[in-house]
């Protein structure tokens, strides 16, 4: 039950955010959002299931809502908060505006930070053994022998972080660091951890510090799935104690199956183990070779065993039918016998070498630690071994995915080989998931204190059953779902124009008739957007209408001719002025795009956005569904279809006072048995439909 305390601390905080804007603008879902999120983590529906998915409507205000409707209940209960959202906009927006903004207005104070992966941080150690003339000598994490201009920036790093200048954060540096710098300096979890003296100042210990500190954290779902993975409690806080507000919730389910997939080379494996197997006896000999010989002897046997059984692998798929893509997929993720089979004996021996490097790394750092091997000898030494150690670990978890039976119950792993794309007598292992909702509800929602779930976009086709089946939840679960639509008023200020065009997209003539149509509706109007299927549906077109567009006076702007900043940038200033402008951009413009009032007042998008499975996952996903003697365009493609078409039309009406139109030239949404369904999930703008 939520406390008075907690009621009337949201309360005040409500009543102060009130008196902070000038503008302030009471919503109803609003604070029925606020105060059913408090209610559901309070317990007061399910105390054993906190858990609220909520479908919150462009203009309701929703990242407000869900810091009045958790932080106080979570400062009352002596919870963290931790905000996770799938892009840098929103957590920018979170850090610099919403949350500042919010620690004015509430009663309690907290504390606030932005969380980053290990990855974005320098090791300061590492930094200073590369930046020194001993270091320059040290090429082992280098892919090639250091350039003047690569030691230059790396001395450039250095002395900028020993004077303060620089907190070692990548993002924080003016200019970009190449990979190849940063790999041979990033923090890495076996070297630079705060077990070890020398590195309990390092940046990674030091932003730990801070998140160990604040009340609340955001981070983005990459570096939420990464803790999870590792257990929960060692990047964020433990989960039974944390308050998970899962914001852009629609892009949660890719993101956790990408982070369960892997992959890894065959004879690409093979040459870094060779390297290894030369460099196992000096790590060794730093770990005091008497304790460390028979990890070293394991080692070494495990890395004999891997390296011919890799080759024989490469060999044995070696004539496999790849397609045009260089990719060949194992039916039903189902390997032949003797694939099967060499996967387990690999599986064992990448487990084997791992264990044993884990064992020699860890008896260099008892040795540090002990004083008995100086760090500057050291750590050169450990970075080498945590590079070997962190491919060791990505292989054994490829070749355990391999040798997995399939279950009987639930859907297969999907398996396939792909051509290495730099290396063209290689092949690249692949193993991923089909569905992850399982893994979800194993790591966070069976373990979390509390969790919402929230986007603009979670419903498809008007119901949350996909969604649900994508994250493993299930609406009879005891989970809260809302579905809250915008306040704005579509029927008045926007029209959804369906023209009677003549040919449908997967016609042939659908493209070159585009320049004509387009035309016709780009008439007239001052800030349009259209949106293509493809890139090179977009190119095609942009070419035929370049001239005109030029003669008519009019600016147009194609995604990909420079950045997407600079793009929408040059689109706005052309807005500003009173100009004429176009944008033409493709899938990705269909989301985070914000062009609010005289920005875009004429959206037109070519085609309902189907995405033809095309990836190996995405064909099994599809092989599976049909075995089970379902649709997979019915189940997949139509429900998906509907979000994206949803986030398209999304991108008309930013403020309460917008207006415009959206004109899909997709006839199929008239003519197709599905296609009233795809209508009637869309916001409720004014009908034109046009008959002949």
């Amino acid at each position: 039950m939520l406390s008075p305390s907690t009621k009337k601390d949201i309360r005040s905080s409500y009543e102060n955010l009130r008196a902070q804007l000038q503008n302030f603008i009471p919503r109803k879902a609003q604070n029925f959002l606020v105060a059913e999120l408090a209610k559901t983590l309070a317990g007061e529906y399910n105390p054993k299931r906190r858990i609220m998915v909520a479908e919150a409507g462009t203009g309701i205000g929703k990242s407000m809502a869900y810091l009045l409707g958790s932080i106080p209940y979570a400062l009352n209960n002596n919870k963290k908060v931790v905000v996770s959202t799938a892009t840098v906009a929103l957590q920018e927006q979170l850090i610099e505006k919403d949350l500042p903004l919010f620690r004015r207005v509430v009663t309690r104070e907290f504390s606030f930070v932005l969380a980053k992966g290990r990855q974005r941080y320098c090791c300061g150690q590492k930094l200073a053994a590369f930046a020194s003339e001993e270091g320059h000598g040290q090429q082992a994490l280098f892919e090639h022998k250091p350039k003047k201009a690569e030691i230059a920036l790396m001395n450039d790093l250095h002395n900028a972080y020993a004077k303060g200048k620089w907190s070692g954060d990548r993002d924080a540096w003016p200019k970009t660091i190449p990979d190849t710098i940063w790999q041979s300096i990033v923090s890495d979890k076996h070297t630079c951890h705060s077990g070890l003296t020398a590195h309990r100042g390092c940046p990674f210990a030091k932003a730990r510090e801070n998140l160990d500190k604040a009340d609340v954290i955001v981070a983005n779902h990459s570096l939420l799935m990464a803790d999870l993975e590792l257990g929960g409690g060692v990047i964020l806080p433990e989960p039974e104690q944390t308050l998970y507000i899962i914001d852009e919730a629609h892009h949660l389910p890719i993101v956790a199956r990408d982070f369960s997939a892997a992959s890894a080379s065959l004879l690409g494996a093979a040459s870094w183990l060779e390297k290894l197997n030369q460099s196992a006896s000096k790590i060794a000999n730093a770990g005091d070779i008497k304790r460390s010989s028979r990890f070293l002897d394991s080692l070494q046997t495990g890395i004999q065993d891997l390296i011919p059984s890799l080759r024989s692998v490469r060999d044995m798929l070696s004539d496999m039918p790849l397609n045009s893509d260089g990719v060949y997929r194992f039916e039903d993720g189902e390997l032949p016998e003797a694939l099967f089979n060499l996967s387990k004996e690999i599986q064992k021996a990448a487990k084997k070498a791992n264990q044993s490097l884990a064992k020699l790394h860890d008896l260099v750092s008892e040795r540090v630690k002990d004083g008995e091997i100086a760090a500057r000898l050291a750590d050169p030494i450990q970075a080498e071994s945590a590079f070997f150690l962190q491919r060791l670990e990505n292989l054994e978890k490829v070749w355990t995915l391999m040798a997995q039976p399939n279950a009987n119950k639930g859907a297969p792993l999907a398996r396939w080989i792909q051509r290495d794309a730099e290396r063209e007598t290689d092949l690249v292992v692949h193993v991923s998931p089909l569905e992850i909702g399982w893994r979800l509800d194993q790591l966070l929602w069976s373990r979390a204190a509390g969790v919402s779930l929230m986007s603009a976009t979670l419903r498809a086709l008007n119901q949350f059953s996909y969604f649900c089946r994508q994250v493993g939840l299930e609406e009879n679960d005891g989970t809260r779902f809302l579905a809250l639509p915008s306040p704005f008023n579509y029927e008045e200020n926007a029209q959804l124009v369906v023209p009677n065009v003549p040919f449908e997209p997967q016609q042939e003539q659908f493209t070159a008739m585009l320049p004509d149509i387009l035309l016709e509706y780009l008439e007239g109007q001052t800030a349009s957007l259209v949106l293509f299927s493809s890139y090179w549906q977009m190119n095609q077109v942009a070419e035929k209408l370049r001239l005109q567009i030029k003669k008519n006076g009019w600016h147009l702007h194609v995604q990909g001719e420079a950045s997407r900043t600079a793009t929408l940038d040059a689109h706005r200033k052309c807005c500003e002025q009173g100009k004429v402008s176009i944008l033409f951009g493709t899938g990705s413009f269909s989301e985070g795009v914000d062009l609010p009032g005289n920005q875009l007042t004429n959206l037109i998008i070519t085609k309902i956005p189907f995405a033809v499975p095309t990836s190996p996952v995405e064909e099994a996903h599809a092989e599976y569904i049909e075995r089970k003697g379902g649709n997979p365009f019915m189940q997949i493609s139509v429900p998906e279809a509907s979000k994206k078409l949803i986030q398209s039309a999304g991108r008309l009406l930013r403020k309460e006072q917008d207006s415009g139109r959206v004109v899909l030239l997709d006839r199929r949404v008239i003519n197709r048995r599905y296609g009233k369904a795809l209508l009637d999930s869309l916001p409720p703008f004014k009908r034109v439909i046009e008959y002949t």
